[in-house]
């Protein structure tokens, strides 16, 4: 197989430029810039899917999904605290509640719902391995609870908010439930997360990936999609401000903008979730969308916990009411949608719904 399949020259020139025209940004500062900036940062994302795809091909479900959704959410939690340390007072109380909310709303309604409807559109029926959902449902619907709804039902401190000893506390059962996930999904119960048609081929490569690539394209793509994903984060962060200015300018709240931007944070792992689906890999787009909401919380919320009490910096985590019966409804859809091992395009339609719902309430609360 001809290697150079897998290293198209726009996967690599195109984040380069982006890096070198964010550098840019410190000296040139203009409306026609951004709009150049706009357009690397679609191409960096597009790039990062590529590559996200070379390294998965490479090492294989669900190790592929699980690297892509570990690197982003690194960055985004590299994002958060920068934000964090940089800013004064209780402007960032709600931050990290806000982003990692915004964050799993998206993956589990947009992203699953659409991957749903794409691929019912083709295949009317995809099927996915239970115990692998399962597992990973279980494990994701208890690390929301503790971590988004039970701050509001403590005593030890009002507003939503957990003492630092809770704090470390819940942060560290977090952590141990997403690491023990992610030991289940690469070693004790891998079966789990692998397609059944995959597994019907008994180690044999699939029609689409007719076989693997040597370890130093491998490489390259992993270097190269650290980059990607690197810009991908620093330009919108540079760009948050343009955006908020545009939502100030429609009338729209400010509490929009976390939402774009985590939408642009989220969009490598959609556009790969999104054509794993068109290829009936619905287990592949299950796998990323869920092991990036554990990620969201599991990975994000302990290292932020940990920054807030070592700097002081107080951490509102409670949602409200509208957000708690949202983020519920999400789940109980999904639970009783995934739990016969098949998809159907009704259940996509339901969870795009509950996704527009929370957008519009959004913008309009």
């Amino acid at each position: 197989m001809n290697e150079k399949k897998y290293m198209r020259l726009w996967t690599i020139t195109v984040p380069v430029a982006a890096w070198l025209f964010y550098l840019g940004s410190a000296v040139f500062s203009s409306g026609f810039y951004s709009v150049i900036l706009s357009i690397l940062l679609l191409g960096s994302v597009l790039a990062a899917v590529y590559h996200s795809e070379v390294v998965a091909h490479r090492l294989g479900e669900p190790f592929g999904t699980l690297l892509l959704a570990f690197a982003i959410t690194v960055i985004e939690v590299g994002l958060i605290i920068s934000i964090m340390m940089g800013a004064k007072g209780l402007e960032t109380i709600t931050l990290a509640r806000d982003t990692v909310f915004a964050a799993v709303m998206i993956i589990l309604t947009g992203i699953v719902g659409a991957c749903i409807v794409i691929g019912s559109l083709r295949y009317r029926e995809q099927v996915f391995t239970l115990q692998g959902v399962s597992t990973a449902l279980i494990t994701l619907t208890a690390v929301v609870v503790f971590v988004l709804i039970l701050p509001n039902f403590t005593v030890s401190h009002s507003g939503g908010e957990y003492t630092s000893f809770q704090l470390l506390f819940i942060a560290l059962v977090s952590l141990s439930l997403y690491l023990g996930f992610t030991m289940v999904q690469t070693i004790r119960h891998r079966s789990f997360f692998i397609s059944p048609q995959n597994k019907l081929l008994k180690g044999e490569q699939t029609q689409d990936h007719p076989g693997k690539i040597s370890a130093r394209p491998m490489y390259v793509s992993i270097f190269m999609l650290v980059l990607c994903l690197g810009i991908v984060v620093l330009l919108a962060k540079l760009l948050s401000k343009d955006v908020e200015h545009m939502v100030i300018a429609a009338g729209a709240p400010k509490s929009i903008v976390g939402v774009i931007i985590a939408g642009i944070v989220l969009l490598p792992e959609g556009f790969a979730a999104f054509r794993a689906a068109r290829n009936d890999q619905i287990q592949t787009s299950l796998n990323l969308a869920f092991g990036s909401a554990l990620a969201s919380i599991g990975l994000s919320i302990p290292a932020i916990a940990i920054i807030s009490v070592i700097t002081g910096i107080r951490m509102t985590l409670g949602i409200d009411i509208k957000s708690t019966i949202l983020l519920g409804l999400s789940l109980f859809i999904i639970t009783v949608s995934l739990a016969t091992g098949k998809t159907n395009i009704m259940q996509g339609v339901v969870l795009v719904g509950i996704f527009l719902i929370y957008l519009f309430i959004t913008i309009v609360p």
